[in-house]
């Protein structure tokens, strides 16, 4: 699921701390009656594309494709975004979710979960986007890295030191979450099986010489407004607490599902301000005083 030096190809359709095994987060629930039956990823997968293509909302997905463990749900993940690959398209990166407390309390997950970019929904900032092309525009301005070298496994864990070194670049972005079904709450192994609903991610320029500028990226501010209304406000320590502590986090998470984080992957961290929904017609600014800015907007 990662890639090794592809060139990169972005989205053209601009217009238009030892966690424990996931095994053991989710008991009860899912499958109920059908507890230790093997899930059909494939059909699961089926079912959320088919959602995604015609455009339906669901309370949930049917209790025989509801993924009970981590696992399940990236197993299903997997096979989701191969469908979701057009020919040419590829896997970038990552996208980081529920890295806050409230988030995680209403997905009733300890931890967050990642999704993966794609080459196809990533555009450069500057660009419009049809409004008509989601179901939800929830809009959600992160920080973002781009790998330099691939990251090996650290024992006892990444720090900030150990990750940092693998960064090449900070990334101002803005990502857009779509999601199918009534809620967003439905619960954090539907969202994770959903690739995290990840819609949609526009980046601003990276900089590589973040680390020269001395910034404190927990204490880093970033602004949103729409239409050029400030709309909401904050700072990277609302992803757990620090960025690095996202990208160190990821660095240890994917090895328990056969993933790593290698040479120019680019991972988004999770939402620094509140989030709202744009429509037709929004013009939207992110600023990030010292990294730059990100724009987009919605026709």
């Amino acid at each position: 699921m990662s890639h090794h030096g592809d060139t990169e190809q972005l989205g053209s359709a601009c217009h238009t701390t030892a966690a424990p095994s996931s095994s053991t987060l989710f008991v009860g629930g899912g499958r109920g009656w059908q507890a230790g039956a093997m899930l059909d990823t494939t059909a699961a997968a089926d079912e959320l594309l088919d959602m995604r293509t015609n455009r339906r909302i669901v309370t949930d997905l049917p209790v025989d494709l509801r993924p009970v463990t981590l696992e399940e749900s990236y197993a299903i993940q997997a096979i989701v975004v191969d469908g979701l690959l057009p020919t040419g398209a590829r896997r970038i990166g990552y996208k980081v979710a529920c890295t806050n407390p409230i988030a995680q309390a209403a997905l009733q997950i300890d931890r967050p979960v990642f999704g993966r970019l794609m080459s196809h929904t990533t555009t450069e900032s500057g660009c419009t986007l049809t409004a008509e092309a989601f179901i939800h525009r929830v809009i959600e301005a992160e920080f973002a890295f781009r790998i330099g070298h691939d990251v090996p496994a650290e024992p006892g864990g990444h720090t900030h030191e150990s990750i940092s070194a693998c960064i090449d670049a900070v990334i101002p972005g803005i990502e857009v979450v779509d999601y199918r079904y009534e809620s967003w709450t439905v619960g954090a192994r539907q969202v994770a099986a959903d690739n995290a609903i990840h819609g949609w991610w526009v980046r601003g320029t990276p900089v590589t010489n973040w680390r020269d500028l001395g910034l404190d990226l927990a204490a880093a501010t970033v602004s949103v407004t729409s239409n050029g209304t400030p709309i909401t406000t904050g700072t990277g320590a609302a992803v757990l607490g620090h960025p690095l502590n996202v990208m160190a986090w990821l660095a240890d998470e994917l090895p328990r599902f056969g993933l790593q984080l290698r040479a120019g992957d680019h991972v988004t961290t999770g939402v620094a301000t509140d989030v709202f929904e744009a429509a037709a017609g929004d013009e939207l600014r992110a600023d990030f005083p010292g990294l730059g800015s990100v724009e987009l907007s919605f026709a």
